[in-house]
């Protein structure tokens, strides 16, 4: 097989290519690559990926990294069922919605910067649940607001079709509840997940149907 997804099950953005592979029925080759051994540390990992991240695709022998930059290469390249829309406007408010998860969201949240609150400032679990929560809530707040206003969204972020904005949300709120962060003051958002999670492609790709959650 020419196609290869390096992923980590619990790995968000892992979990949105899985989930935009899914969706446009494309088949590939998984390598697991565990976060907690460090093998995205290795050096037969490194020489394919010197950012030393996840997810790594691999399409006819071209490295693609970064998610949000793969699911566009992966709409561009095999454009049925599309992920962007192709109006210029439609497409700036779905990079949005995915950015503002992506951007402004997750990196706060990601296990290595929680790892290193409680390493150089000497965080405990209670301090770096508070600094997760206070995030998430920023964010979702903020997206929910975001959603309300543009009056946009219909079944999920963009009318009824789903898109790389939807992508984005599902492995947030996953991450969210991972540290007890409910999304149940956000019903927008909720009503969106709970859509996307009736779709095979979401639901088949979850952290807990993948081999190296066992």
């Amino acid at each position: 097989m020419q196609r290869r997804l390096y992923t980590f099950f619990r790995s968000s953005t892992s979990f949105r290519l899985r989930i935009a592979l899914a969706y446009k029925g494309l088949a590939y080759e998984p390598h697991y690559v565990s976060l907690p051994k460090m093998e995205h540390r290795a050096p037969e990992y490194c020489a394919l990926n010197p950012q030393q991240l996840l997810p790594l695709l691999v399409d006819d022998a071209d490295s693609y990294i970064q998610s949000m930059a793969t699911i566009e290469y992966l709409d561009e390249s095999y454009p049925e069922p599309s992920l962007i829309p192709k109006d210029i406007r439609s497409r700036a408010y779905v990079r949005a919605v995915s950015q503002i998860i992506g951007c402004e969201m997750h990196p706060l949240n990601n296990v290595r910067v929680l790892k290193h609150l409680k390493a150089q400032f000497g965080a405990d679990e209670t301090a770096t649940k508070a600094w997760y929560a206070h995030w998430v809530t920023e964010g979702f707040r903020g997206l929910e607001d975001y959603l309300a206003d543009t009056k946009l969204h219909g079944a999920f972020c963009f009318g009824d079709s789903v898109t790389m904005a939807d992508i984005c949300l599902v492995p947030q709120v996953f991450n969210a509840a991972r540290f007890d962060c409910s999304v149940d003051d956000y019903p927008i958002i909720k009503g969106i997940f709970g859509r996307c999670m009736e779709l095979d492609a979401f639901r088949n790709t979850q952290p807990n149907t993948q081999p190296d959650a066992f």
